[in-house]
């Protein structure tokens, strides 16, 4: 069974299409214009678009270099009653997999839907496979915590059980679920990831559960939520523990019930999505609390994964870093550097509070900064106290810091900018990683925090 969106300015030809696919049980969709059928696209959860050539505004044709413009892998089929050799030409040279005269014959409707839903899986098994082959080498180690993770994985991956996998920021909890995904039955479908922390209280809702129009100011268009929007595959919800009270008693329902309903909407819909969650948080002390429903945490946690902070695995810190200076190098087309003994040794040494995510920011800014092939501890010390590091007091003596920092930048926004991020990545590292408790003492919302701390490579 495929979903399918059918865009025909006439009525009657949607319901005659959708009428012929649903009984080969086919879910359609119709709509009237490009234009709703691009913001359809767009919302996710198709497997194959229908177009009509020429309708009123933007047309088939324009349509489809639209969705090609936007990086939408979909395969689509070109529909006319008014179409000519040279137009089916120019539909399959848009990206078009065929091209159907109307009035339509069954047999020949049919054959072509077939044809380019097992298109679209091919294309979808190959996008994936590409895919496991840089994200299982970054899951990189060999010490018996790792292996541990990996054999979790491993084993829960062959089930559709729910996962919640725990740690503390920068410990690579995203890419254990990722990994999760990949390697399930369900690889060949959407992984949705969606950071709850990040998201201000008054918009997850909308964003798990979708909306129909007039449900809130601004709504003015259907909107298929996450959990639509990873159907047949896999919903992450990233820092769990930091959804509103009120999301979790939905999320709750959802679980429990596998159907959804939108905002401002009158009907359920079917959910078929395996669930993944992630938290930095202790559930258990905020359900003490009463900050975190216990029957969802019950919900969630069917499958618990722990992922190690890196101070628990300092074995595999001298292959992290190598692998992330070798990346980093090839990536941004600098010569190529190695890490001497003593490098490697200084790094294994430190305590990481900020995990994988703070090494590989510190190797990133090794690269930068050396100025011959090998690299040695000296060095490393001096990335450490240099942009990332806390900021000295004004008057504090000796070289590094915010004097390095001074040299290196060449405008004030670029000194602005840096300075700004050695601040927040230190304040965030003397929290020890907690992202609510540093945004609550810099009196910032939460969601804002968030997204500094992607402009900055600090998540």
């Amino acid at each position: 069974m495929a979903r399918i969106l059918i865009v025909d300015d006439e009525e009657t030809i949607r319901r005659t299409v959708a009428q012929t696919l649903s009984a080969e049980k086919h879910e359609c969709t119709g709509v009237g214009s490009g234009k709703e059928g691009l913001e359809a696209l767009e919302g996710g959860g198709f497997d194959l678009v229908l177009l009509d050539l020429k309708m009123p505004g933007m047309d088939g044709r324009e349509l489809l270099a639209a969705i090609r413009e936007r990086g939408l892998e979909i395969p689509a089929l070109m529909m006319s009653g008014h179409g000519t050799i040279e137009d089916a030409v120019e539909a399959t040279r848009k990206g078009a997999l065929d091209f159907i005269q109307k009035p339509f014959d069954r047999d020949r409707l049919l054959l072509a839907v077939r044809n380019a839903v097992s298109h679209g899986s091919l294309v979808a098994e190959n996008r994936v496979l590409r895919s496991r082959i840089p994200t299982r080498t970054r899951m990189l180690g060999e010490s018996e915590a790792i292996r541990a993770v990996r054999a979790l994985v491993t084993r829960v991956a062959a089930t559709d059980a729910r996962v919640l996998v725990s740690g503390e920021n920068g410990s690579g909890k995203e890419l254990v679920a990722r990994l999760i995904h990949e390697q399930s039955p369900r690889a060949d479908r959407p992984f949705v990831d969606v950071n709850c922390a990040a998201l201000p209280d008054t918009l997850i809702e909308s964003e798990l559960f979708g909306y129909e129009p007039g449900a809130f100011t601004g709504a003015a268009r259907s909107t298929p939520g996450k959990f639509e929007q990873a159907r047949g595959g896999t919903l992450f919800l990233d820092e769990i523990g930091d959804m509103p009270l009120s999301a979790q008693a939905k999320v709750l329902r959802v679980l429990e019930e596998r159907q959804v309903r939108r905002l401002g909407g009158q009907k359920t819909i079917a959910v078929d999505c395996r669930v993944v969650a992630a938290t930095n948080r202790d559930l258990a002390g905020m359900i003490a609390r009463g900050a975190f429903r216990e029957d969802l945490f019950y919900r969630l946690n069917v499958f618990p994964v722990r992922v190690p902070p890196l101070r628990e695995r300092r074995a595999d810190i001298p292959v992290l870093a190598r692998h992330f200076l070798a990346e980093f190098c090839a990536g941004s087309g600098l010569p190529a550097r190695r890490l001497d003994p003593g490098a490697e040794t200084r790094l294994a040494g430190h305590a990481w509070p900020g995990n994988v995510r703070e090494l590989k920011n510190v190797v990133d800014r090794l690269a930068i900064l050396a100025d011959r092939e090998e690299i040695g501890a000296g060095d490393v010390e001096r990335a450490m106290e240099g942009p990332g590091a806390a900021v000295p007091s004004a008057g504090g003596g000796g070289g590094g810091g915010v004097a390095d920092l001074v040299r290196s930048c060449r405008t004030y926004e670029e000194f602005k900018e840096m300075s700004e991020r050695m601040f927040l990545e230190a304040r965030l590292k003397a929290n020890d990683g907690n992202v609510s408790k540093t945004a609550e003492e810099l009196d910032m919302p939460r969601s804002n925090f968030y997204k500094k701390m992607e402009k900055y490579g600090l998540k």
